[in-house]
């Protein structure tokens, strides 16, 4: 515990004599451009691009709703799906 102590009272020493007077509430890093952040964030799959298994988990939900099952027949899980539920989660 004095251990303890002693370490947290070095480390306010070091910090109040390091010169350091403003606080930084939103460092520079925080923030970057939105080309930047579009590189890094993860883009939505187009619907082409769905596996199997992930297709079937569309067809389950659609097959709750005979007005959904009825344009799936018709127009494909892709439209349907997102015609009664919204767009795709994944």
């Amino acid at each position: 515990m004095k251990t303890f102590i002693v370490l947290v009272l070095c480390s306010l020493a070091v910090y109040v004599t390091s010169g350091n007077k403003t606080l930084n509430v939103c460092p520079a890093g925080l923030f970057v451009e939105k080309d930047e952040a579009s590189a890094v964030v993860r883009q939505k799959r187009a619907a082409g691009q769905l596996s199997l298994a992930q297709l079937e988990s569309l067809k389950e939900v659609c097959e709750a709703n005979m007005a959904c099952e009825h344009m799936m027949d018709t127009n494909g899980i892709i439209a349907a799906y997102t015609a009664y539920y919204g767009p795709i989660p994944y």
